[in-house]
């Protein structure tokens, strides 16, 4: 990238559990939040079983449990077999604009049922409720297609936006790569390895209130999930446990 750029944010996981001062695990409990469907939905944890730092990387894992439990979370409560490791920055870093990488190895799975996502979600949902305040997954992974890295932006849409996903950036599914984004006021550019991805220019569906949704802090979230839809998970023929292992987080303003 041309220009002078500042280090805003920098993990390595050297150390040997998650540094909570960056950090913040994501639990069904208290956000709701959850992944797969039905039967096989996961329920986010945080558990040295989902989330741990050790040998220089933050493991993110989604495994079966040794029986049925009860997921609790604001709305009520579910039963699975299923649990997840997410973490993000939320409440503790966020940026408006920028630069940010996310260097990680994904689990080493080929059939249907897997899922991973680094992405940048709105501080404060300022312009309402999703999408209306932006997504931004610079680098997403279904394990139906183990050799594609699927970016995708989330925003009203001014017209159709041609530019929102790429279906052509292929990654080395069997080590480590590099994703990464740089955003501006005007463009979102997506990298795999230093290769340009995908490129947008946002037509927001409100043009006379600036570049909205993309002109907020957004803080960074790495989800390691079970699939849905076409790639949905399925019992006893997706790989458990399924680990994302993630050498090290950085951003620059």
């Amino acid at each position: 990238m041309s220009g002078s750029w500042k280090c805003t944010f920098d993990d390595e996981f050297t150390g040997t559990s998650l540094n909570t001062s960056k950090w913040v695990p994501q639990v069904t409990a208290n956000s709701g939040y959850v992944t797969g469907a039905g039967s096989a939905t996961a329920c986010y944890v945080n558990s040295p079983n989902n989330v741990s730092v050790s040998g220089g990387y933050l493991r993110l894992t989604a495994l079966k449990a040794a029986a049925p439990f009860t997921c609790s979370d604001p709305y009520g409560s579910f039963t699975t077999r299923y649990t997840a490791g997410m973490v993000s920055t939320y409440g503790l870093f966020d940026q408006t604009y920028g630069a940010f990488e996310v260097n990680a190895e994904l689990p080493q799975s080929t059939v249907l049922g897997l899922q991973e996502t680094f992405w940048l979600y709105p501080q404060n949902l300022t312009y309402g409720a999703w999408p209306a305040s932006g997504e931004i997954d610079f680098a997403e992974f279904y394990s139906e297609y183990p050799e594609l890295d699927v970016p995708y932006i989330h925003y009203n849409e001014a017209t159709i936006d041609p530019d929102v996903t790429a279906y052509d950036c292929v990654i080395n599914a069997s080590t480590f790569n590099t994703y990464g984004l740089q955003w501006s006021p005007d463009s979102l550019t997506m990298y795999y390895n230093g290769n340009v991805c995908l490129v947008d220019h946002p037509t927001p569906a409100s043009p006379e209130s600036g570049n909205e949704p993309f002109n907020q802090p957004f803080f960074i979230a790495l989800t390691q999930a079970l699939g849905v839809n076409t790639n949905a998970f399925v019992p006893g023929v997706t790989q458990l446990p399924a680990t994302t292992l993630v050498k090290f987080v950085r951003a620059w303003s």
